[in-house]
């Protein structure tokens, strides 16, 4: 009878322990799956080496196309190649804007289809965004995207690992101009943009009038530091 007593003591034992392992399990189910996404997978990136004198100037589009033509001639009038991230819904709907941009030799990057918080959707989600804008891209101009740039700079390790399963590099920035904020002038986005090192920088920009106002300022400031000014590939090189 005390042999049957143990042994049915050592089996509710066990029992509470698996009930307790599976309770942490299921209450630590998101913190065990960050570090499983943590596992050998790349992280945003957010500016070159900063040892040289060069830095990529990046564009996010998915409204302002009203401005992409005099924001093009600027950048021709400086020689300056820079990163385009556009939106799949705007590719659709602007082509021949997308064309003028590539045939002017500027690079193209992928920047989701929808302008969705990638942080807030499931994974399936975050492929859909992607893969649509690639396919996007490719009716227009016939190449396929690399780098990725999540809208708003929004992400999570699930759009991180998806895109790394894509073959994107995921892009952020190191210098935000913050041009869509009420309020920034011209003068204002270049003091926000001189104030920021700019060896290996990456900085953020979007089509808006102030930033075409601002943008021969800045890019004179720049150049007249000695450091050059290219695309995200460029930068990375």
């Amino acid at each position: 009878m005390k042999v049957i007593l143990i042994k049915l003591k050592h089996v509710i034992i066990a029992i509470s322990l698996m009930l307790t392992i599976c309770i942490i399990i299921s209450t630590q189910k998101n913190n065990i799956l960050t570090a499983i996404f943590n596992y050998n997978i790349e992280e945003p990136i957010r500016n070159g080496d900063t040892s040289l004198n060069k830095m990529a100037f990046t564009c996010n589009v998915d409204w302002g196309s009203e401005y992409i033509p005099k924001l093009l001639d600027i950048l021709d009038n400086s020689n300056i190649k820079i990163t385009f991230f556009v939106s799949g819904k705007w590719a659709q709907k602007n082509p021949e804007l997308l064309k003028m941009m590539f045939e002017r030799g500027h690079e193209i990057g992928n920047h989701g289809y929808s302008h969705k918080m990638h942080s807030k959707i499931e994974k399936q989600a975050n492929y859909e965004e992607i893969k649509k804008t690639e396919d996007s891209i490719y009716e227009v101009i016939g190449i396929r995207t690399k780098l990725f740039a999540p809208p708003s700079g929004d992400y999570n390790q699930t759009t991180i690992a998806v895109a790394s399963e894509m073959g994107y590099k995921t892009i952020l920035w190191s210098i935000d101009t913050i041009d869509w904020r009420d309020g920034s002038t011209s003068s204002i986005i270049i003091d926000r943009v001189m104030k920021k090192s700019h060896k290996g920088a990456i900085l953020l920009m979007h089509p808006k009038k102030a930033t075409i106002e601002a943008l021969p300022a800045i890019i004179e400031k720049i150049t007249g530091k000695g450091i050059q000014i290219g695309t995200v590939s460029y930068l990375l090189e």
